[in-house]
């Protein structure tokens, strides 16, 4: 790509990613709409929804929680975004994604043409495991249907799995996040493309991955091109 025009948004270079548009040429777009429903999990509106999960007591985490994280955004959303388990600032605020791990998400977003408010955010576990660990098998198994629900109600039209257990939980897999990069994917027995990609976290810690991310994130873009 030539360099002779503008650089590309701060959003971009935040992700360590240098690129540049020719003078003239168009600017990203974006793009928002959906549905709503109402005993089991899998009949809940969002309001019972939350409320279970904010009552929920089916694993031992709910003994060490400052409160449940149960996802945040747009509830008609066309992006939906699943994390694994929230940590340490989103036990504190009820909100998933708002640390550092968080900021990164908020610029790869934005560096896809949208706002943070136009996307919903949800993880796999509603409570923080102690000390950030990863997720349990059983934890897992008690509250990922939480998230099957929050996919059912959003009716996204794209899903991005960030780092390995969102991907292994949303595909019921248990192949690696290297093994899963780069594919398109169904969600369960729905017509939803679903992406893998490295979570926020792991891309603080491992930057020079922040360029195939960015690949993935272009390829489920791609995905809902006209």
């Amino acid at each position: 790509m030539s360099k002779t025009g503008t650089r590309l948004d701060p959003h971009l270079a935040m992700m360590g990613i240098q690129t540049w548009r020719q003078r003239g040429a168009p600017a990203p777009g974006d793009g928002s709409d959906k549905a709503r429903p109402q005993a089991g999990v899998d009949e809940l509106d969002w309001g019972g929804l939350s409320e279970h999960v904010a009552s929920c007591t089916r694993c031992e985490l709910h003994a060490t929680r400052i409160q449940t994280v149960f996802g945040s955004g747009n509830k008609n959303a066309n992006w939906l975004f699943v994390g694994e388990a929230p940590g340490s600032e989103e036990d504190k605020q009820g909100l998933p994604f708002v640390g550092r791990a968080g900021k990164l998400l908020t610029a790869m977003i934005m560096a896809l043409g949208m706002q943070r408010e136009e996307v919903y955010i949800a993880n796999v576990l509603k409570c923080r495991p102690p000390n950030n660990r990863d997720p349990m098998g059983a934890e897992v198994t008690q509250c990922e249907r939480f998230l099957h629900r929050q996919v059912a109600l959003v009716q996204p039209k794209i899903i991005v799995a960030l780092g390995r257990f969102a991907a292994q939980s949303l595909l019921k897999t248990t192949r690696s996040i290297g093994k899963l990069r780069g594919e398109r994917f169904t969600y369960a027995a729905t017509e939803i493309p679903l992406i893998v990609t490295y979570h926020p976290a792991y891309l603080l810690r491992n930057p020079i991955d922040k360029r195939k991310a960015w690949q993935d994130l272009c390829l489920a873009k791609g995905l809902l091109a006209p």
